[in-house]
């Protein structure tokens, strides 16, 4: 579809936009590169205007803004979080995110972000293995199989040589449609286990991600073992925790924003004074990950705006390189930008009579 004459194009992907993208691409290639964008945005932490997001929570759930920006791109993420939502056949996150420029707030891309925040959670959490979990590490545990279990999976799979997974959930249909959806994929072994404690017994790797909104301990202290790298990135908010908060004080922790972590991480449950590192800086050589193997490392993640800064700007490079995508016309582009009442004269009926334009003006005008 083409812009009209009278707008500015903003760039809109909707969610079959993304995953033909991902299609074209091979979903590896696809988590590699916003692996890559992510690990490069990180790099660039102090060039950002950060802030916590902005949530509105209800009884079943909470609807959040995530705004970001540096001195060039401004972005926002609408999303939500409703556990309850599977039961009247919708997905418990929504999101979509918009790209604008900042030297005249122009947006250049509008695009869906319910699959891509799949995605990019996932090349998260493998930015932060890479630099917390051991190298060695080949055996993970899946707690939660539910809309986001298949991309920690793949990702863990394709970009660590993760080649075992052990999966648990409370839902054991949740579990058979992970096994349905990657069993049949060559070089990885997908255990399903009868119990938390079963499927993280002996593994490298434990990820946690969980949705319903309570305070649970889905890990304790007496399942973690030496070397262990947790990755908690279920979905958070304040008084949504996964963790008993021993697991924490036995661990080395890091996070992405920690006034954000403090609010909605599993962190809440502990006192100020108790010391995290953020990840930017040890992505970027300011602070020691793991120091040790027999080191437990746990990255307390509740997801951030600037990941979802890099997946839009991912999804805006990618969608040019394969044009995909349409011209939305969001935005009116006017020869006089100070008279907006002409977009209205502009769509009036138009008429062979006298009276009838004339009424036209006075109907537009009162």
């Amino acid at each position: 579809m083409q812009a009209a004459s009278n707008t500015l194009p903003t760039l809109f992907l909707s969610a079959q936009d993304v995953a033909h993208l991902v299609h074209r691409l091979g979903l590896p290639a696809t988590l590699e590169r916003l692996a890559a964008t992510l690990y490069a945005d990180y790099l660039r932490w102090p060039d950002f205007d950060k802030s916590a997001r902005v949530a509105s929570h209800s009884t079943d759930g909470v609807i959040e803004l995530m705004p970001i920006a540096d001195d060039t791109t401004y972005a926002f993420k609408y999303v939500n979080g409703h556990p309850k939502n599977t039961q009247a056949g919708l997905p418990t996150v929504m999101a979509f995110g918009v790209l604008a420029d900042v030297d005249t707030g122009v947006p250049v891309l509008l695009s869906e972000l319910t699959l891509t925040t799949a995605l990019r959670t996932a090349a998260m959490s493998v930015v932060a293995a890479r630099a917390l979990a051991r190298p060695d590490s080949r055996r993970m545990a899946l707690i939660g199989n539910g809309a986001q279990s298949e991309f920690q999976a793949l990702a863990f799979h394709h970009l660590m040589g993760i080649d075992e997974i052990r999966l648990f959930d409370t839902d054991a249909r949740a579990t058979a449609k992970l096994l349905h959806n990657l069993g049949a994929l060559p070089g990885l072994r997908l255990i399903p286990c009868d119990s938390v404690a079963q499927a993280v017994r002996g593994a490298d790797i434990v990820t946690t991600v969980t949705a319903d909104k309570t305070n649970a301990t889905i890990l304790t202290p007496d399942m973690i073992e030496p070397g262990m790298h947790i990755n908690g990135v279920g979905g958070d908010c304040p008084g949504k925790t996964e963790l008993h908060p021993d697991v924490l004080r036995g661990a080395s922790v890091f996070v992405e924003y920690e006034p954000q972590t403090r609010i909605e991480g599993d962190l809440q449950h502990l006192p100020a004074d108790f010391g995290v590192t953020e990840l930017w800086q040890v992505l970027a050589g300011h602070a020691t990950g793991r120091t040790r193997a027999t080191e437990v490392t746990l990255f307390d993640s509740v997801g951030f705006a600037l990941e979802d800064y890099s997946a839009l700007r991912f999804l805006r490079q990618a969608a040019g390189e394969l044009g995909l995508g349409q011209a939305l016309p969001l935005i009116p582009a006017l020869a006089d930008p100070k008279d907006l009442f002409s977009l209205l004269r502009a769509t009036a009926p138009q008429n062979t009579t006298h009276a009838k334009p004339q009424a036209a003006r006075l109907a537009l005008a009162a």
